[in-house]
Order: C-alpha cells, then sequence, then structure tokens
C-alpha cells in the first residue's frame, strides 16, 4: 500500500467489523500495537469466508498452506477501548505464488482512517518448503468476487 495515497472507505468492497476489548489496550489507554495484526488476520480470515474459500480444506487436500512473509502497520490515530473497527480487506496483489492483502481500519461508519497495512503470503508445499502456485479455485474466486 503506497504512503503516497491514503486509501478511503471506497477502496474497499468487504469490511470486518469488530470492537476494541479492554484486553487490547495499553497503558496509555490505546489499542497496544501488535493487536493490529490480530485485527487483520481476522479479517483476511473472514474475507476468505466471505469468497466462500475454504483455506482449512485446501491445506488439507493438497498438502500446501500460505505463509505470512510480510506484514506491515502504519498508524495514523489510534484506536481507543470500546472503539468499533471497521477492517477492510483487499487484494493489493496477486502473483504466481503470493497474494498481498492491503488492509486498512477505519473508525465504524465514518470515514475516520486509523491504520493501514499490508500483509503478505505465500504459498508452500508443506513437504519440500518450496513457493507453489496459488490455488486455481482461489483465484477462481477472486476473480469472480471481482477482488483481481
Amino acid at each position: 500500500m503506497s504512503t503516497d495515497t491514503l486509501p478511503t472507505r471506497a477502496d474497499f468492497r468487504f469490511f470486518w467489523q469488530t470492537r476494541v476489548r479492554y484486553s487490547e489496550i495499553d497503558g496509555q489507554k490505546v489499542v497496544f500495537n501488535a493487536h493490529y495484526l490480530t485485527y487483520f488476520d481476522c479479517a483476511i480470515t473472514e474475507f476468505m469466508r466471505h469468497l466462500p474459500y475454504d483455506y482449512i480444506g485446501q491445506v488439507d487436500r493438497t498438502g500446501e498452506d500460505f505463509h505470512t512473509v510480510r506484514s506491515v502497520v502504519e498508524y495514523k490515530a489510534p484506536a481507543r477501548f470500546d472503539d468499533v473497527l471497521d477492517i477492510g480487506v483487499r487484494i493489493g496483489r496477486l502473483g504466481r505464488s503470493s497474494l498481498t492483502f492491503a488492509q486498512a481500519i477505519f473508525l465504524a461508519d465514518s470515514d475516520r482512517l486509523l491504520t493501514t497495512g499490508e500483509v503478505v503470503w505465500v504459498n508452500t508445499d508443506q513437504t519440500t518448503g518450496r513457493p507453489v502456485s496459488v490455488p486455481a479455485e482461489l483465484v477462481e474466486r477472486l476473480t469472480e468476487r471481482g477482488e483481481v
């Protein structure tokens, strides 16, 4: 995700919503930085479910699994206890063996951007540890939904 142009709500078609829990805030009463990656991960899981794509079934059927190879979080404004957050997910890039998820966190029902991020997955053969192509079924689902 480019730092030159900040994303807006309109850049995302899928959102997952969550509320900031007390256990997620730090001594400054804002969300502790590591929790943003958890928010991103949960949103990706729900994005896959939305497609619908059976991620765990793919792992069981093929012996392939995605590995996170890069994650970036850019903090624009703090999220606080009891805030309701909308986490946007879209495919920023589809490579031969990789998926780049572009993500942003907005305060619910507003255009207030709190956080941007990027998570890169590489599909890997679990026996050899080598990258393999993104599953055709997943590419098909992403294409059908207009995500790529």
